[in-house]
Protein backbone atom coordinates (compact mmCIF):
# COMPACT_ATOMS: atom_id res chain seq x y z
CA UNK A 1 0.00 0.00 0.00
CA UNK A 2 1.33 3.32 -1.01
CA UNK A 3 2.33 6.02 1.49
CA UNK A 4 -0.55 8.09 0.72
CA UNK A 5 -3.53 5.26 0.75
CA UNK A 6 -1.85 4.92 4.22
CA UNK A 7 -2.19 8.25 5.84
CA UNK A 8 -5.42 8.77 3.99
CA UNK A 9 -6.81 5.48 5.49
CA UNK A 10 -5.41 6.10 8.92
CA UNK A 11 -6.12 9.75 9.35
CA UNK A 12 -9.11 10.55 7.36
CA UNK A 13 -10.80 12.58 9.26
CA UNK A 14 -7.33 15.22 9.26
CA UNK A 15 -7.33 15.07 5.53
CA UNK A 16 -10.59 15.52 4.83
CA UNK A 17 -11.48 18.63 7.58
CA UNK A 18 -8.50 20.26 5.78
CA UNK A 19 -10.40 19.75 2.68
CA UNK A 20 -13.18 20.54 3.60
CA UNK A 21 -12.17 24.09 4.43
CA UNK A 22 -10.86 24.47 1.23
CA UNK A 23 -13.37 23.40 -0.59
CA UNK A 24 -16.15 25.88 1.44
CA UNK A 25 -13.83 28.88 1.68
CA UNK A 26 -13.97 29.51 -2.33
CA UNK A 27 -13.64 33.19 -3.20
CA UNK A 28 -13.97 35.50 0.02
CA UNK A 29 -15.47 37.94 -2.83
CA UNK A 30 -18.77 35.84 -2.91
CA UNK A 31 -19.28 36.82 0.83
CA UNK A 32 -23.11 37.00 0.09
CA UNK A 33 -23.51 33.83 -0.55
CA UNK A 34 -21.44 32.05 1.98
CA UNK A 35 -23.41 33.21 4.19
CA UNK A 36 -26.48 31.16 3.11
CA UNK A 37 -27.07 29.03 5.69
CA UNK A 38 -27.42 24.83 4.60
CA UNK A 39 -30.80 23.48 3.28
CA UNK A 40 -32.21 21.45 6.03
CA UNK A 41 -32.43 17.56 5.18
CA UNK A 42 -35.22 17.28 2.90
CA UNK A 43 -36.65 13.72 1.28
CA UNK A 44 -37.83 13.75 -2.46
CA UNK A 45 -40.03 11.74 -4.41
CA UNK A 46 -37.53 9.24 -6.31
CA UNK A 47 -38.15 8.88 -9.99
CA UNK A 48 -38.40 4.51 -9.06
CA UNK A 49 -40.27 3.38 -6.72
CA UNK A 50 -37.97 0.93 -5.64
CA UNK A 51 -35.66 3.61 -4.29
CA UNK A 52 -38.08 5.25 -1.92
CA UNK A 53 -36.25 3.59 1.14
CA UNK A 54 -36.83 4.04 4.67
CA UNK A 55 -34.20 6.81 7.03
CA UNK A 56 -31.79 5.42 8.70
CA UNK A 57 -31.61 6.22 12.80
CA UNK A 58 -28.87 8.38 12.66
CA UNK A 59 -30.26 10.62 9.35
CA UNK A 60 -29.55 13.73 11.53
CA UNK A 61 -25.81 13.06 12.60
CA UNK A 62 -23.84 16.08 11.78
CA UNK A 63 -20.68 14.83 10.08
CA UNK A 64 -17.85 15.52 7.86
CA UNK A 65 -19.06 14.36 4.67
CA UNK A 66 -22.45 14.26 2.38
CA UNK A 67 -23.17 12.82 -0.99
CA UNK A 68 -24.89 15.88 -2.19
CA UNK A 69 -27.18 15.34 -5.39
CA UNK A 70 -27.60 18.06 -7.86
CA UNK A 71 -31.50 18.49 -8.76
CA UNK A 72 -31.67 20.22 -12.04
CA UNK A 73 -34.43 20.75 -14.57
CA UNK A 74 -35.40 17.98 -17.38
CA UNK A 75 -34.44 18.10 -20.93
CA UNK A 76 -37.44 17.99 -22.97
CA UNK A 77 -36.35 15.75 -25.40
CA UNK A 78 -35.49 13.76 -22.43
CA UNK A 79 -35.88 9.89 -21.60
CA UNK A 80 -37.99 10.97 -18.69
CA UNK A 81 -39.45 14.53 -19.87
CA UNK A 82 -42.88 12.67 -18.62
CA UNK A 83 -42.42 10.52 -15.97
CA UNK A 84 -43.89 7.48 -16.26
CA UNK A 85 -44.04 7.18 -12.19
CA UNK A 86 -46.34 10.11 -12.04
CA UNK A 87 -48.41 9.76 -15.21
CA UNK A 88 -47.41 13.11 -16.71
CA UNK A 89 -45.19 16.02 -15.85
CA UNK A 90 -44.25 17.08 -12.57
CA UNK A 91 -41.84 19.89 -11.23
CA UNK A 92 -38.86 19.07 -10.58
CA UNK A 93 -38.09 20.95 -7.68
CA UNK A 94 -40.15 18.31 -6.22
CA UNK A 95 -38.24 14.99 -7.42
CA UNK A 96 -39.87 12.48 -9.63
CA UNK A 97 -38.03 13.82 -12.45
CA UNK A 98 -34.37 12.98 -14.14
CA UNK A 99 -31.99 13.94 -11.21
CA UNK A 100 -34.06 11.99 -8.94
CA UNK A 101 -32.84 8.57 -10.85
CA UNK A 102 -31.39 6.18 -8.44
CA UNK A 103 -31.92 8.50 -5.77
CA UNK A 104 -31.93 8.11 -2.62
CA UNK A 105 -30.67 4.36 -2.92
CA UNK A 106 -27.59 4.79 -4.41
CA UNK A 107 -26.86 7.49 -2.53
CA UNK A 108 -27.00 6.06 0.92
CA UNK A 109 -25.88 2.83 -0.03
CA UNK A 110 -22.37 4.57 -1.53
CA UNK A 111 -22.61 6.34 2.12
CA UNK A 112 -22.22 3.20 3.70
CA UNK A 113 -19.52 2.03 1.15
CA UNK A 114 -17.28 5.23 2.25
CA UNK A 115 -17.93 4.86 5.81
CA UNK A 116 -16.42 1.14 5.69
CA UNK A 117 -13.90 1.87 3.48
CA UNK A 118 -12.68 4.76 4.75
CA UNK A 119 -12.45 6.32 7.67
CA UNK A 120 -14.33 9.34 7.02
CA UNK A 121 -17.06 10.62 9.20
CA UNK A 122 -19.90 10.38 6.66
CA UNK A 123 -23.47 11.07 7.53
CA UNK A 124 -26.25 8.14 5.99
CA UNK A 125 -28.18 10.23 4.13
CA UNK A 126 -27.46 12.03 0.87
CA UNK A 127 -28.49 16.15 0.39
CA UNK A 128 -30.47 17.35 -2.60
CA UNK A 129 -29.05 20.84 -3.87
CA UNK A 130 -30.74 23.15 -6.06
CA UNK A 131 -29.19 25.44 -7.95
CA UNK A 132 -31.62 28.19 -7.57
CA UNK A 133 -31.77 28.28 -3.70
CA UNK A 134 -29.55 30.73 -3.23
CA UNK A 135 -26.24 30.29 -2.21
CA UNK A 136 -26.53 26.48 -0.75
CA UNK A 137 -24.59 24.60 -3.49
CA UNK A 138 -21.43 26.21 -1.75
CA UNK A 139 -22.31 24.89 1.49
CA UNK A 140 -21.39 21.34 -0.71
CA UNK A 141 -18.10 21.00 -1.82
CA UNK A 142 -18.83 17.53 -3.71
CA UNK A 143 -21.71 17.10 -6.22
CA UNK A 144 -22.47 14.02 -8.00
CA UNK A 145 -25.88 13.89 -10.91
CA UNK A 146 -27.44 11.18 -13.17
CA UNK A 147 -28.60 10.87 -16.10
CA UNK A 148 -26.80 13.56 -17.55
CA UNK A 149 -28.62 13.30 -21.32
CA UNK A 150 -31.65 14.22 -19.23
CA UNK A 151 -30.20 17.73 -17.68
CA UNK A 152 -31.04 21.66 -19.36
CA UNK A 153 -29.98 23.81 -17.01
CA UNK A 154 -30.91 27.49 -17.44
CA UNK A 155 -27.95 29.94 -18.25
CA UNK A 156 -28.06 31.30 -14.28
CA UNK A 157 -28.18 27.57 -13.22
CA UNK A 158 -25.26 26.64 -15.43
CA UNK A 159 -23.62 30.33 -14.51
CA UNK A 160 -24.05 28.94 -10.38
CA UNK A 161 -22.28 25.77 -11.59
CA UNK A 162 -19.67 27.15 -13.20
CA UNK A 163 -18.60 29.53 -10.22
CA UNK A 164 -19.14 26.44 -7.97
CA UNK A 165 -16.69 24.50 -9.83
CA UNK A 166 -14.27 27.10 -10.49
CA UNK A 167 -13.78 27.85 -6.37
CA UNK A 168 -13.05 24.76 -5.47
CA UNK A 169 -16.17 22.40 -6.19
CA UNK A 170 -16.20 18.95 -7.48
CA UNK A 171 -18.90 17.62 -9.59
CA UNK A 172 -19.38 13.88 -10.58
CA UNK A 173 -21.45 12.91 -14.01
CA UNK A 174 -23.04 9.25 -14.68
CA UNK A 175 -25.11 7.64 -16.27
CA UNK A 176 -25.33 8.84 -20.17
CA UNK A 177 -24.82 6.44 -23.22
CA UNK A 178 -24.25 7.26 -26.75
CA UNK A 179 -24.06 10.05 -29.43
CA UNK A 180 -28.15 11.59 -28.13
CA UNK A 181 -27.37 11.64 -25.02
CA UNK A 182 -24.12 13.49 -25.14
CA UNK A 183 -25.87 16.04 -27.42
CA UNK A 184 -28.00 16.89 -25.15
CA UNK A 185 -25.30 16.30 -22.07
CA UNK A 186 -23.72 19.36 -24.30
CA UNK A 187 -26.77 21.40 -24.39
CA UNK A 188 -25.90 22.52 -20.81
CA UNK A 189 -22.04 21.61 -20.64
CA UNK A 190 -21.29 24.23 -22.88
CA UNK A 191 -22.82 26.65 -21.25
CA UNK A 192 -21.06 26.31 -18.16
CA UNK A 193 -17.59 26.03 -19.56
CA UNK A 194 -17.85 27.12 -23.08
CA UNK A 195 -13.87 28.07 -22.66
CA UNK A 196 -12.88 24.73 -21.38
CA UNK A 197 -11.65 21.04 -22.73
CA UNK A 198 -13.61 17.91 -22.07
CA UNK A 199 -10.57 15.48 -22.47
CA UNK A 200 -10.11 11.88 -21.87
CA UNK A 201 -8.66 11.26 -18.02
CA UNK A 202 -5.34 9.42 -18.75
CA UNK A 203 -4.82 5.89 -16.93
CA UNK A 204 -2.20 7.14 -14.59
CA UNK A 205 -3.98 10.37 -13.52
CA UNK A 206 -3.79 10.59 -9.56
CA UNK A 207 -7.95 10.23 -9.57
CA UNK A 208 -7.33 6.47 -10.73
CA UNK A 209 -4.74 6.02 -7.86
CA UNK A 210 -6.18 7.47 -4.32
CA UNK A 211 -7.04 4.51 -2.01
CA UNK A 212 -7.61 2.13 -4.97
CA UNK A 213 -5.60 1.49 -8.27
CA UNK A 214 -8.10 1.56 -10.65
CA UNK A 215 -6.06 -0.23 -13.63
CA UNK A 216 -8.60 -2.00 -15.34
CA UNK A 217 -11.67 0.10 -16.34
CA UNK A 218 -14.90 -1.46 -18.54
CA UNK A 219 -18.38 -0.51 -18.82
CA UNK A 220 -20.46 -0.76 -15.87
CA UNK A 221 -24.07 -1.47 -17.13
CA UNK A 222 -27.29 -0.33 -15.50
CA UNK A 223 -29.88 -3.35 -13.97
CA UNK A 224 -32.06 -2.22 -17.07
CA UNK A 225 -29.42 -3.10 -19.40
CA UNK A 226 -28.98 -6.65 -17.76
CA UNK A 227 -32.42 -6.84 -17.40
CA UNK A 228 -32.47 -6.88 -21.15
CA UNK A 229 -29.77 -9.19 -21.90
CA UNK A 230 -26.82 -6.47 -22.54
CA UNK A 231 -24.48 -3.74 -21.41
CA UNK A 232 -25.57 -0.89 -22.84
CA UNK A 233 -28.29 1.33 -25.04
CA UNK A 234 -28.10 3.25 -27.93
CA UNK A 235 -24.53 3.72 -29.85
CA UNK A 236 -22.96 3.57 -26.23
CA UNK A 237 -21.13 0.41 -26.37
CA UNK A 238 -17.51 1.63 -25.45
CA UNK A 239 -17.02 3.39 -22.04
CA UNK A 240 -15.17 6.70 -21.20
CA UNK A 241 -13.94 8.28 -18.30
CA UNK A 242 -13.61 12.33 -19.50
CA UNK A 243 -12.87 15.44 -17.35
CA UNK A 244 -12.35 19.09 -17.22
CA UNK A 245 -9.79 20.31 -15.66
CA UNK A 246 -9.43 23.99 -13.79
CA UNK A 247 -5.96 26.13 -14.78
CA UNK A 248 -3.87 24.22 -11.67
CA UNK A 249 -4.96 20.87 -13.19
CA UNK A 250 -7.22 19.84 -10.55
CA UNK A 251 -10.00 18.10 -11.84
CA UNK A 252 -13.29 19.97 -11.37
CA UNK A 253 -15.62 17.79 -13.14
CA UNK A 254 -15.72 13.68 -14.01
CA UNK A 255 -17.86 12.18 -16.18
CA UNK A 256 -18.78 8.64 -16.88
CA UNK A 257 -20.15 8.73 -20.00
CA UNK A 258 -21.40 4.86 -21.55
CA UNK A 259 -21.36 3.73 -18.15
CA UNK A 260 -23.77 3.80 -15.31
CA UNK A 261 -22.21 4.06 -11.80
CA UNK A 262 -25.21 4.92 -9.94
CA UNK A 263 -26.66 1.36 -10.47
CA UNK A 264 -23.40 -0.11 -8.97
CA UNK A 265 -24.00 1.56 -5.83
CA UNK A 266 -28.04 0.94 -5.81
CA UNK A 267 -27.70 -2.20 -6.50
CA UNK A 268 -24.54 -3.46 -4.68
CA UNK A 269 -26.50 -5.68 -2.43
CA UNK A 270 -28.72 -7.44 -4.78
CA UNK A 271 -27.67 -10.87 -5.53
CA UNK A 272 -28.92 -10.31 -8.64
CA UNK A 273 -26.19 -7.46 -10.02
CA UNK A 274 -22.90 -8.73 -10.89
CA UNK A 275 -20.41 -8.11 -8.01
CA UNK A 276 -18.18 -7.11 -10.54
CA UNK A 277 -19.64 -4.36 -11.53
CA UNK A 278 -20.83 -2.42 -8.31
CA UNK A 279 -16.65 -3.29 -7.37
CA UNK A 280 -15.16 -1.11 -9.75
CA UNK A 281 -18.42 1.48 -9.40
CA UNK A 282 -17.37 1.62 -5.79
CA UNK A 283 -13.65 1.84 -6.18
CA UNK A 284 -14.35 4.51 -8.95
CA UNK A 285 -16.37 6.53 -6.06
CA UNK A 286 -14.59 6.12 -3.40
CA UNK A 287 -11.29 6.80 -5.13
CA UNK A 288 -13.07 10.30 -6.37
CA UNK A 289 -14.44 11.27 -2.98
CA UNK A 290 -10.60 10.90 -1.66
CA UNK A 291 -9.41 12.81 -4.39
CA UNK A 292 -12.24 15.40 -4.55
CA UNK A 293 -10.80 16.00 -0.64
CA UNK A 294 -7.36 16.35 -0.85
CA UNK A 295 -7.14 18.46 -4.28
Amino acid sequence: MRLRKALWLSGGGFALLTALYAGTSFDSTASDRLSSNPRPFRVYSSLEPFDDVDLPLDYSEKTEWVQARLMYPPHPQGRFSRPLRFGGYRDWREGGTSWSQDYPRADRLFAMAVRRLTRVHVRSVEQPVNPDDGGDIFNWPWLVAGEMGDWKLTESQALKVREYLLRGGFLMLDDFWGTREWNRFMDSMSIIFPDRQIVEIADDDPIFHMIYDVDEKYTIPGQWALRAGTTYRDDGATPHWRGIYDDKGRLMVVMSFNSDIGDSWEWSDSPNYPERYSALGIRIGVNDVAYALTH
